[in-house]
C-alpha cells in the first residue's frame, strides 16, 4: 500500500518497467536536494534517512565535493577513460592510499571494476577462484553481494536468487553470528566442516561476508567473531573477502567496517558511497601477491568513470578535516542515545547497530505491518527511511555521516512519534 502522489508520475507509470521498487515507497517526484533534504517539485521536503541505499554517505551535494567537479568540468576535463591512465585517476590513487589505505597499514592493489558494487564482487569472486585453484565458495545466511549472477551465488535470498534463476551453485551458505533465529557458532561449524575429511565439504576458495549484514536486517559481526572468522580462514588457506559495499567509507563510524576487529581481509569490495557524490565507483582492493590478473582479462567500458575519481579524491580529503570527524563522532552518539529511547518506548522493540545505522526490528513487537505503518507515517511527516530483514520487518535508520545535529534530532523526532503512534 502507497499513498496517492499529488505531482504528475503519469510517464513512469505508463513507460518504466514494473521492477521499479522505491518509488512506490515514497511516490512523489523528486526535484533538488542539499545535505540531509530532499526536495519534490511540487514544493514538499523531507529528511533523508535512506541515503540512496548507502550511496550518499555524504550528504547530497557536498560542497567539497561538488566545488571539485565544477572546476573538473569547467576545464573539459576527460570525462571516460577506460583504462587510460589520466590526471583524474592518479590524483584518486595518490590520495586514496595517503588517506584511507596507509593510515590503516593496507598494502592493497586496487583494481577498478565496472560501475557498479556487484561488478566488484565479481571481479573478487573470479580472484579468489584463480588465486586458489578451487571453485567452492562459502557465505552466510542474510547476506546481500548484488544481483548479477556470480554475486547472486552468495547472496541469501531465495526471491532475489530466483528471480536471477540462481538455484544452487558451488556456495555453502551457514548461518551468520546473529539472526532472526539467533546467535549461532558458524565459525565452530566452518572448523568441523574442513576439518572433517567425510564432511563432504572442501575448504573453498573463498568466505564472503559482511562486517554489518544490512540487507540482512542490520546485524552487526562482533570483533570476536570477524578475529575467529580470519585465523580459520588463514589456518585452511582460504581467502577472506569482506563486502563494504554498503557499511564502507564511514557507516560504521570507522573508513572500513572491519577496522574494529583489528583484521586484514584479503580482498575488500568498495563501492556505493565512495565517489561522495552517487556516480558511480566501484573498487576491489586485494593483497599484492594475488594481482594474478593477466592485461584484459577482467574489463568494462565504464571501470574509469572520471569524474567519480575527482568527486572521490575530494571525498577522501573529508577524513582529515576535523569538522567532519567531529560531526561523524557526534553524530554516532545520537544514534546510540536513540537506541535507549526507543527501547524504553517500546521494550519488545529490538535494536541493533553500529556508528551510523541503526536497525529497528519490530519482529517481535507488530512485525512487518507496523514496520510498514511506521515508514508510511514518517513518510507523512517528512522523513524518508528504508525498510530491510527478511521480511522487510527492519527498519533501516541511515543518516548522512555528515548531517546537522538540529536535522538529526528532528529526523529522529519524527521516527520516534511513528513509533509511539503505530
Amino acid at each position: 500500500m502507497t499513498l496517492t502522489a499529488t505531482s504528475d508520475t503519469s510517464v513512469f507509470e505508463k513507460t518504466e518497467s514494473e521492477v521499479r521498487m522505491y518509488c512506490r515507497t515514497f511516490p512523489v517526484v523528486f526535484q533538488h536536494a542539499k545535505g540531509a533534504l530532499l526536495h519534490t517539485d511540487d514544493g514538499r521536503a523531507f529528511i533523508d534517512f535512506f541515503c540512496g541505499a548507502g550511496s550518499l554517505n555524504y550528504g547530497h551535494n557536498h560542497d567539497a565535493v561538488k566545488r571539485r567537479i565544477l572546476d573538473y568540468l569547467a576545464e573539459d576535463g576527460l570525462m571516460h577513460g577506460l583504462d587510460l591512465h589520466t590526471v583524474a585517476k592518479r590524483d584518486f590513487l595518490t590520495r586514496f592510499t595517503e588517506v584511507v589505505l596507509r593510515p590503516r597499514g593496507l598494502d592493497y592493489k586496487v583494481q577498478f571494476t565496472g560501475p557498479t558494487g556487484t561488478d566488484a564482487v565479481e571481479a573478487a569472486l573470479k580472484l579468489a577462484r584463480r588465486a586458489t585453484g578451487r571453485t567452492g565458495l562459502t557465505a552466510f545466511t542474510g547476506a546481500y553481494h548484488g544481483m548479477s549472477r556470480g554475486s547472486l551465488e552468495i547472496t541469501g535470498s531465495r526471491r532475489a536468487r530466483r528471480a536471477g534463476a540462481v538455484t544452487g551453485g558451488d556456495t555453502t551458505f551457514v548461518p551468520f553470528e546473529d539472526g532472526p533465529h539467533g546467535p549461532f557458532d558458524s565459525i565452530g561449524l566452518l572448523e568441523r566442516l574442513w576439518a572433517d575429511p567425510s564432511s563432504g565439504t572442501e575448504p573453498p576458495a573463498a568466505v564472503v561476508v559482511e562486517p554489518v549484514q544490512m540487507e540482512g536486517g542490520v546485524y552487526p559481526a562482533s570483533r570476536e567473531w570477524l578475529r575467529r572468522l580470519r585465523e580459520v580462514t588463514e589456518r585452511y588457506g582460504v581467502l577472506l573477502v569482506l563486502d563494504e559495499i554498503q557499511t564502507g567509507c564511514g557507516r560504521t563510524g570507522t573508513f572500513f567496517g572491519f577496522e574494529d576487529a583489528g583484521i586484514v581481509p584479503d580482498i575488500v569490495t568498495v563501492s556505493k558511497s565512495l565517489s561522495g557524490y552517487g556516480l558511480p565507483l566501484s573498487l576491489t582492493l586485494f593483497r599484492r601477491e594475488l594481482d594474478l590478473w593477466q592485461p584484459g582479462e577482467h574489463t568494462g567500458t565504464f571501470r574509469g568513470n572520471q569524474l567519480a575519481f575527482v568527486a572521490a579524491t575530494a571525498a577522501c580529503e573529508l577524513w582529515q578535516r576535523d569538522d567532519f570527524l567531529t560531526g561523524l563522532e557526534r553524530g554516532t552518539q545520537r544514534l546510540t542515545r536513540f537506541r535507549a529511547e526507543a527501547a524504553a518506548l517500546d521494550p519488545g522493540l529490538v535494536l541493533r547497530g553500529r556508528g551510523m545505522v541503526l536497525g529497528i526490528d519490530t519482529s517481535r513487537a507488530g512485525g512487518a505491518d507496523r514496520a510498514e505503518r511506521v515508514q508510511r507515517h514518517a513518510f507523512e511527516h517528512g522523513l524518508i527511511v528504508e525498510r530491510c530483514g527478511r521480511y522487510d520487518e527492519v527498519l533501516k535508520v541511515m543518516p548522512p555521516l555528515s548531517i546537522t545535529p538540529g536535522l538529526l534530532d528532528e529526523g529522529l523526532g519524527i521516527l520516534r512519534d511513528a513509533l509511539s503512534a503505530n
